[in-house]
Protein backbone atom coordinates (compact mmCIF):
# COMPACT_ATOMS: atom_id res chain seq x y z
CA UNK A 1 0.00 0.00 0.00
CA UNK A 2 1.20 3.44 -0.13
CA UNK A 3 2.11 5.97 2.42
CA UNK A 4 -0.80 6.20 4.45
CA UNK A 5 -2.08 9.69 6.99
CA UNK A 6 -2.37 8.30 10.14
CA UNK A 7 -5.73 9.48 10.61
CA UNK A 8 -7.97 5.51 10.23
CA UNK A 9 -4.27 4.10 12.13
CA UNK A 10 -5.14 6.84 15.13
CA UNK A 11 -8.76 5.66 15.32
CA UNK A 12 -8.37 2.03 15.64
CA UNK A 13 -5.69 2.55 18.32
CA UNK A 14 -7.90 4.72 20.06
CA UNK A 15 -10.87 2.35 19.94
CA UNK A 16 -8.29 -0.85 20.69
CA UNK A 17 -6.14 0.89 23.56
CA UNK A 18 -2.93 0.48 21.79
CA UNK A 19 -0.37 3.19 20.58
CA UNK A 20 1.57 3.46 17.21
CA UNK A 21 4.90 3.57 17.85
CA UNK A 22 6.54 6.70 15.88
CA UNK A 23 10.26 6.16 15.59
CA UNK A 24 12.71 8.43 14.37
CA UNK A 25 14.74 7.90 11.10
CA UNK A 26 18.60 9.22 10.03
CA UNK A 27 19.34 6.16 7.51
CA UNK A 28 18.84 2.90 5.71
CA UNK A 29 19.62 0.32 8.58
CA UNK A 30 17.24 2.53 11.01
CA UNK A 31 14.73 2.06 8.81
CA UNK A 32 15.54 -0.99 7.45
CA UNK A 33 15.33 -2.35 11.35
CA UNK A 34 11.96 -0.49 12.18
CA UNK A 35 10.23 -1.79 9.25
CA UNK A 36 11.24 -5.60 9.51
CA UNK A 37 10.18 -5.57 12.95
CA UNK A 38 6.93 -3.84 12.07
CA UNK A 39 6.21 -6.40 9.30
CA UNK A 40 7.29 -9.45 11.65
CA UNK A 41 4.71 -8.40 13.61
CA UNK A 42 2.44 -6.90 11.63
CA UNK A 43 2.54 -3.55 13.41
CA UNK A 44 1.36 -0.28 11.81
CA UNK A 45 4.31 2.18 11.91
CA UNK A 46 4.97 6.09 11.93
CA UNK A 47 8.21 6.90 10.49
CA UNK A 48 9.03 10.43 11.59
CA UNK A 49 11.93 12.70 10.17
CA UNK A 50 13.37 15.80 12.46
CA UNK A 51 14.83 18.66 11.23
CA UNK A 52 18.25 17.51 12.38
CA UNK A 53 17.46 14.20 10.10
CA UNK A 54 16.88 16.33 6.62
CA UNK A 55 20.11 18.57 7.64
CA UNK A 56 22.06 15.44 8.11
CA UNK A 57 20.47 13.04 4.88
CA UNK A 58 19.25 14.93 2.79
CA UNK A 59 14.92 15.88 2.40
CA UNK A 60 15.41 13.10 -1.08
CA UNK A 61 17.27 10.33 0.27
CA UNK A 62 14.98 10.20 3.42
CA UNK A 63 11.90 10.12 1.41
CA UNK A 64 13.47 7.47 -0.72
CA UNK A 65 14.35 5.58 1.96
CA UNK A 66 10.76 5.18 3.09
CA UNK A 67 9.36 4.68 0.24
CA UNK A 68 11.64 2.30 -0.22
CA UNK A 69 9.98 0.61 2.94
CA UNK A 70 6.44 0.83 1.73
CA UNK A 71 7.48 -1.47 -1.36
CA UNK A 72 9.49 -4.06 0.64
CA UNK A 73 6.49 -3.94 3.52
CA UNK A 74 3.59 -3.98 1.04
CA UNK A 75 1.22 -5.30 3.71
CA UNK A 76 1.99 -2.65 6.63
CA UNK A 77 0.66 0.93 6.99
CA UNK A 78 3.36 3.48 6.31
CA UNK A 79 2.80 7.26 7.62
CA UNK A 80 6.00 9.44 6.94
CA UNK A 81 5.71 12.59 9.70
CA UNK A 82 7.54 15.92 10.41
CA UNK A 83 8.80 15.14 13.95
CA UNK A 84 9.53 18.71 15.77
CA UNK A 85 8.55 21.33 12.20
CA UNK A 86 9.66 24.77 13.88
CA UNK A 87 7.97 26.70 11.26
CA UNK A 88 5.17 27.27 8.82
CA UNK A 89 8.35 27.01 5.86
CA UNK A 90 9.25 23.69 7.39
CA UNK A 91 5.91 22.32 7.30
CA UNK A 92 5.54 23.46 4.05
CA UNK A 93 8.29 21.89 2.55
CA UNK A 94 7.85 18.31 3.59
CA UNK A 95 4.41 18.54 2.89
CA UNK A 96 5.30 19.29 -0.85
CA UNK A 97 7.78 17.15 -0.34
CA UNK A 98 6.21 13.82 0.00
CA UNK A 99 5.11 13.76 4.03
CA UNK A 100 1.50 12.50 4.60
CA UNK A 101 1.68 13.85 8.56
CA UNK A 102 3.94 17.25 10.07
CA UNK A 103 4.62 18.15 13.46
CA UNK A 104 4.49 22.06 14.54
CA UNK A 105 5.82 22.65 17.49
CA UNK A 106 4.76 26.38 18.64
CA UNK A 107 4.62 25.46 21.80
CA UNK A 108 7.34 27.48 23.21
CA UNK A 109 5.01 30.38 21.83
CA UNK A 110 2.32 32.48 23.11
CA UNK A 111 -1.09 30.51 23.51
CA UNK A 112 -2.75 32.66 20.93
CA UNK A 113 0.36 32.65 18.69
CA UNK A 114 1.03 28.78 19.12
CA UNK A 115 -2.63 28.87 17.59
CA UNK A 116 -2.36 31.28 14.73
CA UNK A 117 1.23 29.60 13.49
CA UNK A 118 -0.81 25.95 13.99
CA UNK A 119 -3.88 27.29 12.14
CA UNK A 120 -2.00 28.43 9.31
CA UNK A 121 0.03 24.63 8.79
CA UNK A 122 -3.25 23.00 9.19
CA UNK A 123 -5.16 25.35 6.37
CA UNK A 124 -2.07 24.33 3.93
CA UNK A 125 -1.82 20.96 5.08
CA UNK A 126 -5.70 19.98 4.86
CA UNK A 127 -5.78 21.27 1.66
CA UNK A 128 -2.70 18.85 0.73
CA UNK A 129 -4.36 15.90 2.35
CA UNK A 130 -1.88 16.20 5.13
CA UNK A 131 -2.60 15.57 8.67
CA UNK A 132 -1.38 17.85 11.27
CA UNK A 133 0.13 17.38 15.01
CA UNK A 134 0.14 20.34 17.32
CA UNK A 135 1.86 21.06 20.72
CA UNK A 136 0.69 22.63 24.12
CA UNK A 137 3.04 22.26 27.03
CA UNK A 138 6.66 22.13 26.38
CA UNK A 139 8.79 19.59 27.72
CA UNK A 140 12.48 19.79 29.00
CA UNK A 141 14.98 17.81 27.29
CA UNK A 142 17.83 18.25 24.40
CA UNK A 143 17.47 16.16 21.33
CA UNK A 144 18.41 17.63 17.64
CA UNK A 145 17.19 21.17 17.21
CA UNK A 146 14.89 20.90 20.41
CA UNK A 147 16.43 22.50 23.25
CA UNK A 148 14.07 23.27 26.17
CA UNK A 149 15.73 23.88 29.81
CA UNK A 150 14.22 22.94 32.78
CA UNK A 151 13.02 26.01 34.08
CA UNK A 152 11.08 27.01 30.49
CA UNK A 153 9.21 23.38 30.63
CA UNK A 154 5.30 23.18 31.68
CA UNK A 155 2.97 20.95 32.23
CA UNK A 156 -0.09 21.10 29.31
CA UNK A 157 -2.94 23.33 31.08
CA UNK A 158 -5.75 21.23 30.15
CA UNK A 159 -8.09 24.26 30.52
CA UNK A 160 -7.12 25.33 27.21
CA UNK A 161 -7.17 21.69 25.40
CA UNK A 162 -10.39 22.49 23.93
CA UNK A 163 -9.90 26.16 22.05
CA UNK A 164 -6.83 24.95 21.13
CA UNK A 165 -8.37 22.66 19.05
CA UNK A 166 -11.13 24.25 18.19
CA UNK A 167 -9.40 26.76 16.96
CA UNK A 168 -6.63 25.31 15.25
CA UNK A 169 -8.33 22.51 13.73
CA UNK A 170 -5.19 20.14 14.38
CA UNK A 171 -5.72 16.54 14.03
CA UNK A 172 -3.85 15.18 17.33
CA UNK A 173 -2.13 16.92 19.82
CA UNK A 174 1.18 16.34 22.01
CA UNK A 175 1.06 16.93 25.08
CA UNK A 176 3.35 17.50 28.33
CA UNK A 177 2.99 14.91 31.51
CA UNK A 178 6.51 14.63 32.55
CA UNK A 179 7.80 12.66 29.93
CA UNK A 180 11.82 14.39 28.40
CA UNK A 181 13.63 14.47 25.36
CA UNK A 182 16.96 12.71 24.97
CA UNK A 183 18.63 10.40 27.11
CA UNK A 184 19.33 12.64 30.34
CA UNK A 185 15.56 13.14 30.70
CA UNK A 186 15.96 13.84 34.88
CA UNK A 187 18.59 15.02 37.09
CA UNK A 188 19.67 12.73 39.94
CA UNK A 189 17.62 14.77 42.34
CA UNK A 190 14.69 14.64 40.13
CA UNK A 191 15.07 10.93 41.00
CA UNK A 192 14.85 7.91 43.44
CA UNK A 193 17.35 5.22 43.55
CA UNK A 194 17.11 1.65 43.16
CA UNK A 195 18.53 -1.79 44.78
CA UNK A 196 21.35 -1.44 42.04
CA UNK A 197 21.69 1.82 41.65
CA UNK A 198 20.03 3.05 39.43
CA UNK A 199 18.24 6.26 38.71
CA UNK A 200 14.44 5.96 38.95
CA UNK A 201 12.55 9.02 36.95
CA UNK A 202 9.76 10.48 39.17
CA UNK A 203 5.88 9.01 37.26
CA UNK A 204 3.92 10.68 34.91
CA UNK A 205 0.98 13.32 35.45
CA UNK A 206 -1.47 10.64 34.51
CA UNK A 207 -4.01 13.04 36.04
CA UNK A 208 -3.03 15.97 33.51
CA UNK A 209 -3.60 13.22 30.71
CA UNK A 210 -7.23 11.79 32.53
CA UNK A 211 -8.36 15.88 32.43
CA UNK A 212 -7.35 16.47 28.76
CA UNK A 213 -9.48 12.68 27.62
CA UNK A 214 -12.24 14.45 29.38
CA UNK A 215 -12.53 17.80 27.83
CA UNK A 216 -11.28 16.09 24.18
CA UNK A 217 -13.17 12.69 24.64
CA UNK A 218 -11.83 10.21 21.13
CA UNK A 219 -9.19 12.75 20.21
CA UNK A 220 -5.87 11.65 19.52
CA UNK A 221 -3.04 12.31 22.06
CA UNK A 222 0.69 12.30 21.71
CA UNK A 223 3.38 11.61 23.88
CA UNK A 224 7.31 12.84 23.12
CA UNK A 225 10.25 12.23 24.92
CA UNK A 226 9.18 8.69 25.35
CA UNK A 227 12.48 6.51 25.22
CA UNK A 228 12.88 3.95 28.16
CA UNK A 229 17.02 4.50 27.49
CA UNK A 230 17.69 0.31 27.80
CA UNK A 231 20.07 0.35 30.73
CA UNK A 232 21.60 -2.80 29.29
CA UNK A 233 22.55 -0.54 26.31
CA UNK A 234 23.28 2.46 28.49
CA UNK A 235 25.96 -0.63 30.05
CA UNK A 236 27.26 -1.81 26.86
CA UNK A 237 28.31 2.01 25.99
CA UNK A 238 29.67 2.68 28.66
CA UNK A 239 32.02 -0.68 29.00
CA UNK A 240 33.33 -0.17 25.20
CA UNK A 241 34.91 3.61 25.60
CA UNK A 242 31.56 5.46 26.14
CA UNK A 243 30.53 8.10 29.47
CA UNK A 244 26.74 8.20 30.04
CA UNK A 245 26.60 8.32 33.69
CA UNK A 246 23.18 8.51 34.79
CA UNK A 247 21.34 8.13 31.64
CA UNK A 248 17.18 7.21 32.67
CA UNK A 249 14.11 7.28 30.66
CA UNK A 250 10.41 6.77 31.11
CA UNK A 251 9.52 3.38 32.58
CA UNK A 252 8.02 1.02 29.61
CA UNK A 253 4.87 -0.01 32.26
CA UNK A 254 4.16 3.91 32.10
CA UNK A 255 4.18 4.18 28.73
CA UNK A 256 1.88 0.90 28.76
CA UNK A 257 -1.15 2.48 30.97
CA UNK A 258 -0.88 5.85 28.46
CA UNK A 259 -0.89 3.30 25.42
CA UNK A 260 -4.10 2.01 27.02
CA UNK A 261 -5.48 5.49 27.50
CA UNK A 262 -5.86 8.40 24.72
CA UNK A 263 -2.53 8.09 23.63
CA UNK A 264 -2.27 6.64 19.99
CA UNK A 265 1.49 8.00 19.04
CA UNK A 266 4.14 7.04 21.42
CA UNK A 267 7.95 8.73 19.80
CA UNK A 268 11.02 6.64 20.10
CA UNK A 269 14.54 7.93 18.93
CA UNK A 270 17.20 7.70 22.20
CA UNK A 271 16.53 4.09 22.59
CA UNK A 272 17.16 3.50 18.82
CA UNK A 273 20.20 5.35 19.26
CA UNK A 274 21.32 3.68 22.03
CA UNK A 275 20.99 0.21 20.10
CA UNK A 276 22.62 1.37 17.26
CA UNK A 277 25.63 3.03 18.77
CA UNK A 278 25.95 0.08 22.17
CA UNK A 279 26.34 -2.50 19.49
CA UNK A 280 28.85 -0.20 17.07
CA UNK A 281 31.12 0.70 20.18
CA UNK A 282 31.19 -3.46 21.06
CA UNK A 283 31.94 -4.30 17.63
CA UNK A 284 34.66 -2.04 17.37
CA UNK A 285 36.22 -3.19 20.95
CA UNK A 286 35.72 -6.96 20.15
CA UNK A 287 37.07 -6.79 16.72
CA UNK A 288 39.46 -4.19 16.33
CA UNK A 289 41.07 -5.51 12.96
CA UNK A 290 37.76 -5.27 11.55
CA UNK A 291 36.63 -2.08 8.71
CA UNK A 292 34.30 -2.82 6.73
CA UNK A 293 31.03 -0.94 7.52
CA UNK A 294 28.42 -3.38 6.57
CA UNK A 295 30.47 -5.60 9.11
CA UNK A 296 29.47 -3.85 12.09
CA UNK A 297 25.81 -1.60 10.73
CA UNK A 298 24.89 -5.34 10.18
CA UNK A 299 24.40 -6.22 13.61
CA UNK A 300 23.28 -2.62 14.91
CA UNK A 301 20.39 -3.14 12.79
CA UNK A 302 19.82 -6.53 13.84
CA UNK A 303 19.52 -4.90 17.44
CA UNK A 304 17.69 -2.05 16.69
CA UNK A 305 14.96 -4.73 14.36
CA UNK A 306 14.36 -6.53 18.59
CA UNK A 307 14.43 -3.28 20.08
CA UNK A 308 11.72 -2.32 17.84
CA UNK A 309 9.78 -5.69 18.11
CA UNK A 310 10.08 -5.26 22.23
CA UNK A 311 8.12 -1.99 21.88
CA UNK A 312 5.67 -3.10 19.52
CA UNK A 313 4.77 -6.48 21.39
CA UNK A 314 5.48 -5.22 25.17
CA UNK A 315 4.89 -1.31 25.24
CA UNK A 316 3.19 -0.26 22.53
CA UNK A 317 0.81 -3.22 21.85
CA UNK A 318 0.12 -2.43 17.96
CA UNK A 319 1.42 -6.05 17.05
CA UNK A 320 -1.07 -7.27 15.25
CA UNK A 321 -3.18 -4.30 14.56
CA UNK A 322 -1.89 -3.81 10.65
Amino acid sequence: MPLVTSTEMFKKAYNGGYAVGAFNVNNMEIVQGITEACREEKAPVILQVSKGARAYANHTYLVKLVEAAVIECPEIPIVLHLDHGDSFETCKSCIDGGFTSVMIDASSKPFAENIEITKKVVEYAHDHGVVVEAELGALAGVEDEVSVSAEDSHYTRPEEVEEFVSKTGCDSLAIAIGTSHGAYKFTAAQCTRNEKGELVPPPLRFDILDEVVKRLPGFPIVLHGSSSVPQDYVKMVNANGGKMPDAVGIPEEQLRKAAESAVCKINIDSDLRLAMTGTIRKFYADHPDKFDPREYLKPARANIKELVRHKLVDVLGCNGKA
